[in-house]
């Protein structure tokens, strides 16, 4: 298992354990694996969100996922799904967190890119999520 899976993994995990669901307030409960789009959803309303775990602080930039499911559910003409971050980092004043929720993620902030012909997973189309520290966003958590 690569790196970055366990990471998301573990990300899912803790943003289960440490935040309600944002629109109703009862518990979220982490998606089957590989389910399209979305990494939880909540026990007691249609709340559906994709998350994203990163060692760092906030940024602007953060990968993304598989294009070719965004790119059918856009042309579809559905809104691209809400996005929770979890942004864990450590400095000099020892470690962070901070949880954050965006409701709405404008087509105009996914930028689509390919991997080269000699990555693992050669010429797989992929997604970042870029400009979201423009983006409104709700904290959920910070410590």
């Amino acid at each position: 298992m690569s790196k970055n899976k366990d990471s998301g993994d573990t990300g899912e995990l803790d943003v289960v354990e440490k935040v309600p669901c944002p629109n109703c307030g009862k518990k979220l409960m982490i998606l089957p694996p590989n389910y399209p789009l979305y990494d939880v959803q909540c026990v007691g309303c249609s709340f559906r969100a994709q998350i994203k775990t990163n060692n760092c602080k906030p940024k602007s930039e953060i990968f993304g996922a598989g294009w070719d499911i965004m790119e059918k559910v856009l042309k579809s003409g559905f809104i691209t799904p809400p996005l929770i971050t979890n942004f864990v980092w450590s400095d000099k004043t020892g470690g962070h967190q901070e949880i954050r929720f965006y409701p709405f993620i404008p087509k105009k902030n996914l930028k689509m890119h390919q991997l080269s012909s000699t990555a693992r997973r050669a010429n797989y189309k992929m997604f970042n999520y870029i400009g979201i520290d423009k983006l409104p966003f709700f904290v959920l958590l910070s410590k």
